[in-house]
């Protein structure tokens, strides 16, 4: 069993190029209060007071798809009715391109949810009219396949998805990636697909329970070997997840919801954020990683939902935290470049800091508390000495940065020789840079670049009567 650390980075998903084909679907929403119950039955009245239309089976897969910033064409057959125009103006405004096959003589798929309270108290299905004699042409995707970098097929068994073999082999021919989130009894369909993402209900159906994890993870190998699949991902709720693959040790991700609000809809996030990882050019193992972490993400949200870069990218910190300490400069943009992607405010002040102090302390857990992450700059022994004069500094530059790391106010501390910070600064582009004593704005170094980037300069208040000089002073008499 294998269970890596996951890196604190996420690829190019814009370089992405997703074909989904499945089962669309429309969900609505009817919010509302309650306060008395019906007189006609036990049963609550809800007075609505909002509605809301969101993507539902394969369409919530290209949504998630689009909100990662990938490129993604969803195709799959709806009524030619107001449902099948209200989901796709919603995927359109949202970067997906709509390849609908619309049948005048089927009803979009609508699932209706009474929402009070944060709570479901009921849904309404309206598909009895949605009954496919025949699936998606294959005619009428070969094209299509052939544009994108992966297919996806999402099969929520209504009848889009008749024949997936015949797609997968089109696309297998192709060149193309093949990721299946499959539905029923029979898997053989599926065959020789890239990847497959049953979970673990739909697992045991298929392979039979399990009396232990041993038996699980030999079940498993040998579904994917029959189905000759490159991977088998099994989706296992409060156990994570766990990744197949030829000639590797199972791989284990463990769950990484925090409060689970609404599971509905985490299969098609898995299978989206798997998609655009892989389209991205990761190997399996990390796009696991990922899918992983966003069903984390989307389970606490109320409904069918997606995820974006920034949760995905907050999430990952979460688990892995950016270092801290004492850094060199190429370092610390590249650590910036990662806080700001997860949305944290930088904040960045300068100093020597010769010897420490209680209003060095003051000073620096305000500027702390101006932002999420707080950068200290501090002058290198000579330029210390160009500063202060010959007697100065009282401490080297390697202690003065190590008692400043430890303070539980400064995120990064890092050195520049030049007598001001102005190009270290310029590098960083913080988004506050804080300076402490008696300047204007526009005295500060580095202050232009800050404000020209969108950025604020804030004077702070040093702690009266306290200063290294004085310090200095008193211990020489």
């Amino acid at each position: 069993m294998v269970d890596l650390v996951l890196k604190v980075s996420l690829p190019n998903f814009a370089t992405a190029k997703i074909l989904v084909i499945g089962d669309i679907m429309l969900d609505r929403y009817w919010h509302g209060g309650t306060s008395r119950i019906s007189p006609e039955a036990p049963v609550p009245v809800v007075n609505v007071h909002d509605t809301e239309d969101r993507a539902g089976g394969a369409a919530n897969v290209a949504l998630n798809i689009a909100a990662l910033g990938s490129q993604v064409t969803l195709c799959g057959i709806s009524g030619d009715d107001e449902a099948a125009n209200s989901l796709e103006k919603l995927l359109s405004l949202r970067g997906v391109h709509c390849a609908f096959e619309r049948r005048n003589h089927q009803n979009t798929i609508t699932k209706l949810r009474v929402i009070s309270r944060n709570q479901q108290l009921i849904r309404l299905d309206f598909e009895k009219d949605f009954s496919l004699q025949n699936g998606l042409s294959i005619n009428s995707v070969e094209q299509l396949i052939g544009e994108h970098d992966i297919l996806v097929l999402s099969d929520y068994g209504k009848g889009t998805l008749q024949d997936p073999q015949s797609l997968i082999q089109v696309a297998l021919k192709a060149g193309k990636k093949v990721i299946v989130d499959p539905k029923g009894s029979d898997f053989s369909k599926y065959a020789h697909a890239t990847v497959i993402t049953p979970n673990q209900s739909e697992f045991d159906l298929i392979a039979g329970s399990s009396k232990d994890e041993q038996e699980f993870f030999d079940k498993a190998q040998q579904l994917r070997q029959q189905l000759g699949l490159t991977a088998l991902l099994v989706t296992r709720s409060e156990k994570g997840m766990a990744l197949f693959e030829q000639q590797h040790k199972p791989f284990i991700q463990p769950t990484q919801a925090r409060e689970v609000y609404d599971v509905t809809g985490a299969g098609d996030t898995v299978v989206a954020s798997l998609a655009a990882a892989l389209s991205s050019g990761v190997s399996l193992s990390e796009a696991t990683q990922i899918a992983n972490l966003a069903a984390g993400v989307v389970v606490g949200k109320l409904g069918t939902a997606s995820v974006n870069q920034q949760e995905l990218q907050q999430a990952m910190f979460k688990q892995q935290p950016l270092t801290q300490g004492v850094v060199d400069e190429h370092e610390l943009v590249n650590l910036i470049i990662k806080a700001k992607g997860s949305g944290e405010t930088i904040v960045m002040t300068n100093g020597c800091f010769d010897i420490l102090h209680a209003g060095h302390v003051s000073y620096l857990t305000q500027a702390a508390d101006l932002g999420d992450k707080l950068i200290v700059a501090v002058n290198d022994d000579q330029s210390v000495k160009r500063l202060k004069g010959n007697s100065r500094p009282v401490n080297p530059l390697s202690q003065r940065m190590q008692v400043l790391a430890g303070l539980a106010s400064v995120d990064w501390v890092v050195s520049f020789s030049e007598d001001t910070p102005a190009r270290l600064i310029g590098n960083c582009l913080p988004d506050i840079l804080v300076k402490g004593g008696d300047y204007a704005p526009e005295q500060i170094a580095g202050g232009q670049a800050v404000t020209d980037n969108g950025g604020q300069v804030i004077i702070l208040d040093f702690v009266d009567g306290i200063s290294t000089t004085k310090i200095i002073e008193k211990a020489k008499s």
